[in-house]
């Protein structure tokens, strides 16, 4: 007698949920009208980053925060490599073989001479996301790099770089973890220097 009365209760709550299942449930001629975004995950390898992984982590929450094309994640066992980290005695700098794929240094010289090391960072990873050097000297365009002040502080993309990075990515497949798996092969096809 109680399981009757438990699955009575049970299919009258079903039936008067299913009108509103149908009510929510898009049409499809609504969802052909939307199509679904396509996050492009990169995949950043800092163990040898040496001193600076914590400046790399930053750069990636950095750019995570501010686009939504694309996502970067820290590299662990069995996922593909998209950025290689480094740190070496010389110049910040970025070699980029393909969109999302390449090299980055955090060369301590740069570090010596006072920049912000987030900067830094950020500044490289946007290299790979497909932005040049804009040598504005403004502390708030990102990609001016080193032709700001020593004083800047800004490790954030303004709303153009923010753009322009969203709309490279814009359409692109997950399937950067293909590319990456070839990206070892490929040679450096640009540098950039901060």
């Amino acid at each position: 007698m109680l399981v009757r009365k438990v699955a009575r209760a049970a299919v009258v709550a079903l039936g008067m949920l299913l009108p509103l299942v149908a009510v929510a449930a898009p049409s499809a001629s609504a969802e052909a009208a939307q199509p679904q975004a396509l996050v492009r995950t990169l995949y950043y390898d800092t163990s040898q980053a040496q001193e600076f992984a914590a400046d790399w982590d930053k750069a990636a929450a950095n750019w995570n925060a501010s686009v939504v094309n694309v996502r970067l994640v820290k590299k662990s066992a069995g996922t593909p490599t998209n950025i290689r980290i480094y740190a070496d005695n010389g110049w910040p700098r970025a070699y980029v073989t393909s969109l999302g794929n390449g090299t980055v240094y955090m060369g301590r010289q740069a570090v010596q001479q006072g920049y912000y090391r987030p900067r830094i960072s950020t500044h490289e990873i946007g290299h790979i996301l497909g932005l040049p050097d804009r040598r504005t000297g403004l502390c708030a365009d990102l990609m001016s790099g080193s032709s700001a002040p020593v004083s800047c502080k800004n490790d954030l993309p303004n709303a153009a770089e923010r753009a322009e990075v969203d709309r490279r990515f814009a359409g692109s497949l997950a399937a950067a973890d293909v590319r990456a798996a070839g990206f070892a092969a490929q040679s450096a096809t640009e540098c950039y220097v901060f």
